[in-house]
């Protein structure tokens, strides 16, 4: 009797570890989401600790094979980590962390850094529940920075460990995405007002940058507009590459109706304060609940310049379109009225990009000791609380850098892989304070493998820009801060003649693009004078000289250690990494290990009471 007692305990024991493998998992809501596939075969939700550097994955994958999640450079899928998982047809578990050591091979990591929380499947879906740190010591795993990060999603349709190219996805997410919209305040007073072009008919160019000056709300007093959306008309392909909307002087003359905004009539060119801006792959932005944009006030704009920039890359004939910016605003008032300042390098062509380049930096100074003079008052202390990058298709990172008194602060916002097809507005996890006399830096890397000629700076996207948007409060009267490189210095360093700006741009034309000529004009360009452009909301331009400041790197974090693990030569010193939280040291696998420790506990006790009581009977 007590022999079959024993049986049973234990058959149940090993039942209870298979059943604990198969349903891991807690119930905490994961609060980002997203499809990364367009049949909406793939939904991933995430959410991240901060503090602890850990980040959480749920893939929900219609299929009843395996399933693989995991972060790649956007470029090769060699190299790419992918955590995978799936359940067997006799309910078991298996769960690993791999990484691909060519396009469709996998292999499993010499350290296995990712932890199950749950892997289930029914009738519908394979689900798996994961952790991992943001950066292991394992080289084979990809940091979850702050950067643009490229999730590489995969899936089978049995369990055969094997990736189809119709099966893999690439998606670029923001992933520590720092507010989340239902983190806000939503007035209940909240007024919808539309700024768009109607029924504009697309030119079939490449490029169309559409220009109108358009009223803002008229009302009785203070208002702030707090959140902003793209309003968009989606045709077969993607048109409408960003929407900006400019604040204009009360002074300025306007002109009426739609035209190419840097065309023939300087008029449309008109207002350059930036209140709001959107970028493919944006969505809506909801400003944190203490600053908003300020309307209805004497010193507020009444009007504003609405631009859309259009590519029509296959040239269509016959397409309208009626796009713009959509607008929430409130009579309930924020603490702070908030302002956008424009930094970089000023959009015209001394920017120039060599062909063939694996690698070259661009730069934009600016000088903020003018400020005071400009704004005509004085300029309280800046405090920037968002940011939007923008370049064009050869832009592969951007950083903004900020000195004061010579000395390197600190780096405000940045994206080493940046991704041309998202491109939104994003919160800083930390108000940063600029003050009069600071210098800010705006460093662009691009690559133009691809090209053959020459790109210069200007609006169509085969041109290039290289901005960033600083989002801020108070407001002031300055809009935008950058800078250009002497380009005379930079042709006689490269050995051709120039007397003026124009002819050492021309020069560039003349130049032999090797190697050895991309890295002497990268350095040619950092080393010149940079002259430094600011302007004001009334078109006030004055200029300033500088040169260009060292940026010293920001050192990388410190790696998780985990059990077992390989660690890269820069971690093998004591502060190079830490160590893995307890709760990451067990195996994903579904075993006894799994079990609750107070399960585990009343199975040893039951045990030992069985034993003593067969040995009593003996």
């Amino acid at each position: 009797m007590a022999c079959d007692l024993l049986f049973r305990l234990l058959l149940l024991m090993v039942l209870a570890a298979t059943s604990q493998g198969n349903h891991l998992g807690p119930t905490s809501r994961l609060r980002y989401s997203r499809f990364l596939d367009p049949s909406n075969v793939i939904f991933l939700r995430w959410d991240f600790d901060l503090e602890a550097e850990m980040i959480t994955f749920e893939l929900q994958v219609r299929t009843a094979g395996w399933v693989g999640l995991g972060v790649t450079n956007g470029y090769t899928f060699v190299g790419a980590d992918l955590v995978v998982g799936g359940v067997l047809p006799d309910g078991n578990v298996y769960f690993s962390d791999q990484h691909l050591v060519d396009e469709d091979t996998l292999e499993e990591d010499g350290s296995q850094d990712a932890k199950l929380l749950g892997l289930t499947e029914d009738d519908v879906y394979t689900t798996m529940l994961f952790s991992r740190p943001f950066r292991s010591c394992d080289p084979h795993d990809k940091d979850i920075t702050s950067d643009t990060v490229r999730v590489l999603a995969a899936y089978g349709l049995d369990d055969m460990l094997k990736l189809d190219p119709e099966r893999t996805f690439v998606k670029s997410i923001f992933l520590l995405q720092i507010v989340h919209p239902d983190d806000l305040d939503v007035p209940e007073d909240t007024i919808i007002h539309d700024l768009e072009i109607t029924d504009f008919l697309i030119p079939e160019d490449d490029t169309t940058y559409a220009c109108t000056f358009l009223p803002l709300p008229i009302v009785s007093k203070k208002h702030h507009i707090y959140k902003f959306e793209p309003k968009l008309v989606y045709h077969n392909e993607t048109m409408v590459h960003h929407i900006l909307v400019y604040a204009c002087g009360n002074a300025s003359a306007l002109p009426t109706g739609i035209s190419d905004c840097y065309g023939a009539d300087p008029a449309f060119s008109l207002c350059s304060q930036v209140i709001v801006g959107w970028a493919v792959g944006g969505t809506s932005y909801q400003f944190p609940d203490d600053v908003g944009v300020s309307i209805g006030t004497p010193l507020d704009p009444q009007w504003i310049r609405l631009e859309i920039h259009y590519s029509n890359f296959h040239n269509l004939p016959g397409v309208h379109d009626t796009s713009g910016i959509r607008m929430y605003y409130t009579a309930h008032l924020r603490k702070y009225d908030m302002g956008v300042l424009q930094l970089g390098f000023l959009t015209f062509p001394i920017h120039f990009i060599p062909p063939g380049a694996e690698s070259f930096m661009s730069y934009g100074l600016c000088k903020t000791e003018k400020f005071e003079e400009m704004n005509g008052a004085p300029v309280p202390d800046i405090q920037v609380y968002g940011y939007l990058l923008h370049t064009h298709l050869a832009g592969r990172a951007l950083q903004a850098v900020q000195y004061r008194n010579g000395t390197q602060l600190r780096t405000i916002c940045k994206d080493d892989t940046y991704d041309f097809n998202l491109q939104e507005t994003r919160d800083l996890p930390h108000r940063v304070e600029i003050k009069p006399g600071d210098e800010l830096l705006i460093e662009c890397h691009y690559q133009t493998l691809d090209r053959d000629f020459l790109t210069f700076g200007g609006p169509s996207t085969i041109n290039e820009m290289c901005l960033v948007f600083l989002f801020y409060y108070p407001r002031n009267n300055i809009s935008s801060c950058m800078g250009y490189p002497d380009i005379i210095y930079v042709a006689h360093e490269l050995g051709e003649e120039a007397s003026d700006s124009m002819e050492g741009m021309m020069a560039m034309n003349n130049v032999e693009w090797t190697l050895e000529n991309i890295k002497k004009a990268e350095k040619a360009c950092k080393e010149a004078q940079q002259t430094v452009l600011i302007k004001t909301i009334d078109e006030v331009v004055e200029n300033t000289t500088g040169w260009i400041p060292e940026i010293i790197p920001t050192p990388r974090g410190p790696c998780l250690e985990s059990s077992g693990g390989k660690v890269e030569p820069q971690d093998e010193t004591p502060a190079g990494f830490r160590a893995a939280p307890m709760a990451l040291l067990a195996s994903g696998n579904a075993t006894l290990r799994h079990l609750p420790m107070a399960a585990l506990l009343f199975g040893q006790g039951a045990f030992f009471w069985l034993l003593a009581t067969l040995q009593a009977g003996i």
